[in-house]
C-alpha cells in the first residue's frame, strides 16, 4: 500500500506533469541535455567522430567519457539531497547535464564545443524558466510601498520574502511560499514579497545581498510592529548565509506559524465585531411609553377628586 499510494498520486497528476514539461524551457533543455548522447550514438554521425576506445568503435563512450558522466552524476545526487521541489530536482539535472555536454564536446572537438556553448547561451537568453503562476495571498512591494505597509498597523505581523527573478532558488521556492500564504494568511498575519534584484535600495536598507556567492536569496524576514524580529537564513560575520533548507516544515517550525496564526485570528474576530457594529448601530431606546404611563398615573388622582 505504501508503494501504491505514491504511484496513484503520480498517475493522477500525470496530465499536469506533461503540461509542465511541454513548456519551451524544458523542451529545449531536454534536447540540450541529451545532445552529446545523440551525437555519439546516432549512426552516420558517430562514424565520423574520434574515439579513444581500444576497439576503435566511435559510436560508444570511451573510458574518459564514462568517468566524466559518473562524476557529474554523483554531483547531481549530492545536490538533489537538499532539493525541496520537483523544479529544483529537474533544474539540477538540466544544469549539470549541460555542463557535462560542454566538457564532452570540447574534449571531442573544440569547434563542436564552441557551437554547443553558443546554443546554450541562445537558449538561456530566449527560453527562461517558467515562473510560478498559481494561487497565492501575497502582496508585492516596491521600494516606495514596503515601509508604509510594514508600519501601517502595528498589530499586523508580516513575513516578507526578499527575492530576485533571476535566482533559481527563488523560482523554486515560489510555490512553497504561495502554499504557506494560502494556509496562514489572515487579518493579523500577512505575506509579502519584494524583488531586490529590481529595487537595489531595499536590498541595502534591509541588508540582503543579491550576490550569488552570499547565498542569501531567498531571505525570509519576520516583521512585528514594523521592526524585524527574525530572518532565515541567518548571516555570519563574512556576510554569508548559514546553510538552511527552505522546506515548508522548517518555515512553520522556525517562524512558529501555527501559534502566530492562532493569535492573528483573534485580531480578525475583533475587526469583524467592530465592522458589524459600524454597519448596524444600536437602536436608541424609546421613552414615549414610559412618559404615557406617568401621565396616566397623574390623571387618576384628579379623576378621583372630581368624583
Amino acid at each position: 500500500m505504501a508503494l501504491l499510494t505514491p504511484l496513484f498520486a503520480f498517475l493522477y497528476h500525470l496530465p499536469l506533469v506533461y503540461k509542465w514539461l511541454l513548456k519551451p524551457y524544458y523542451v529545449s533543455s531536454l534536447f540540450m541535455s541529451v545532445a552529446f548522447l545523440a551525437v555519439r550514438k546516432t549512426p552516420g554521425i558517430c562514424d565520423h567522430l574520434s574515439s579513444q576506445r581500444e576497439d576503435g568503435n566511435p559510436c560508444d563512450f570511451d573510458w574518459r567519457e564514462v568517468e566524466i558522466l559518473m562524476f557529474l552524476s554523483a554531483i547531481v545526487m549530492m545536490k538533489n539531497r537538499r532539493a525541496i521541489t520537483v523544479e529544483q530536482h529537474v533544474g539540477n539535472i538540466i544544469l549539470f547535464s549541460k555542463v557535462a555536454n560542454v566538457i564532452l564536446f570540447f574534449r571531442l572537438d573544440i569547434r563542436m564545443g564552441l557551437l554547443y556553448l553558443t546554443l546554450c547561451i541562445v537558449c538561456m537568453m530566449t527560453c527562461k524558466p517558467p515562473l510560478y503562476m498559481g494561487p497565492e495571498y501575497i502582496k508585492y512591494f516596491s521600494d516606495k510601498t514596503i515601509d508604509d505597509e510594514l508600519d501601517r498597523d502595528s498589530r499586523v505581523t508580516w513575513i516578507v520574502e526578499f527575492f530576485a527573478n533571476w535566482s533559481p532558488e527563488c523560482q523554486s521556492f515560489a510555490s512553497v511560499y504561495a502554499d504557506l500564504s494560502l494556509k496562514y494568511n489572515c487579518a493579523g498575519l500577512k505575506f509579502g514579497k519584494v524583488d531586490i534584484g529590481r529595487y537595489g535600495e531595499v536590498s541595502k536598507k534591509y541588508r540582503v545581498s543579491t550576490s550569488p556567492l552570499s547565498k542569501q536569496l531567498p531571505s525570509l524576514v519576520l516583521f512585528q510592529g514594523g521592526k524585524e524580529v527574525m530572518r532565515r537564513p541567518q548571516v555570519d560575520k563574512k556576510c554569508r548565509a548559514v546553510s538552511w533548507s527552505f522546506t515548508e516544515e522548517n518555515i512553520i517550525r522556525e517562524f512558529n506559524l501555527n501559534e502566530l496564526y492562532q493569535k492573528s485570528k483573534k485580531l480578525n474576530k475583533n475587526k469583524g465585531e467592530k465592522l458589524s457594529q459600524s454597519q448596524f448601530p444600536p437602536v436608541p431606546e424609546e421613552e414615549e411609553p414610559e412618559q404615557q404611563v406617568d401621565d396616566a398615573q397623574e390623571e387618576e388622582p384628579e379623576s378621583k377628586k372630581d368624583k
